[in-house]
């Protein structure tokens, strides 16, 4: 429901479990970042960051389970993209930005799910569930993998990729896609989703789109183009 007439006490048990979740998705990523903190390697330095990248994925799955509304989810988005963008600037939390290259990854990535949110939410939340979880789970995975496994690799625009990289992107992709569809067949039959097939379509697309990283733009254009294409596929 939109409005005047919303469920408070639902939108509060759903706003209070949103925030207890980044409260301790801060907390860990702090923690991570005390302990790697020195570490010889940039990817290890980087680990609390993409806790969070990857942490940040469960909101969308909460908010659709507890219902939150539009006009609480939209300027709540918004509102984590500017404190994203203030922190970016002044690194009041240096464990989200702690990144030894110019990346403009965490605002991009707290825009990308504000455009979904006003694009599809709340009547058409699997879009946004798709393009926040592959966002999430294929590239974070993909970056906190890639680095640490030797194989070949390619630069693009100046930006290095990997082939262990990418296949990580690929799996964890097709792999989110996959159980989001699985979840929308148990939660009933009139939810549109993409045919199996389109499954891999949409995780190929991804993971071109996140070849193109300079500045942290995939946070943008992967989640926008796989929502895209989810719908389009539905």
């Amino acid at each position: 429901m939109t409005g005047p007439g919303l469920n408070w006490p639902q939108q509060a048990i759903g706003v209070a479990a949103v925030a207890t979740w980044l409260a301790l998705l801060a907390a860990a990523a702090v923690a991570v970042r005390r302990r790697w903190n020195g570490a010889d390697s940039p990817a290890r330095r980087e680990w609390s960051r993409k806790l969070v990248h990857i942490g940040s994925g469960a909101v969308v799955p909460i908010a659709w389970a507890t219902g939150i509304d539009r006009l609480l989810a939209l300027p709540a988005a918004a509102a984590i993209t500017v404190v994203a963008a203030l922190n970016h600037r002044l690194r009041l939390l240096p464990a989200v930005e702690d990144v030894g290259r110019p990346s403009y990854g965490t605002v991009a990535y707290g825009a990308s799910i504000t455009l979904l949110l006003w694009q599809y939410w709340p009547q058409q939340p699997a879009p946004v569930a798709a393009g926040v979880l592959v966002m999430a789970l294929g590239d974070g995975l993909a970056g906190l993998v890639g680095p640490l496994v030797a194989s070949p690799s390619w630069h693009v625009l100046g930006q290095r990729r990997s082939l262990v990289g990418t296949a990580v992107m690929a799996g964890a992709s097709l792999l989110m896609l996959v159980l989001l569809r699985l979840a929308l067949m148990a939660l009933g039959p009139g939810l549109a989703a993409p045919p199996w097939p389109s499954l891999v379509a949409i995780a190929a697309a991804a993971t071109l789109l996140e070849q193109v990283a300079i500045g942290g733009i995939d946070n943008l254009s992967v989640p926008l183009g796989v929502a895209w294409l989810w719908q389009q596929f539905s």
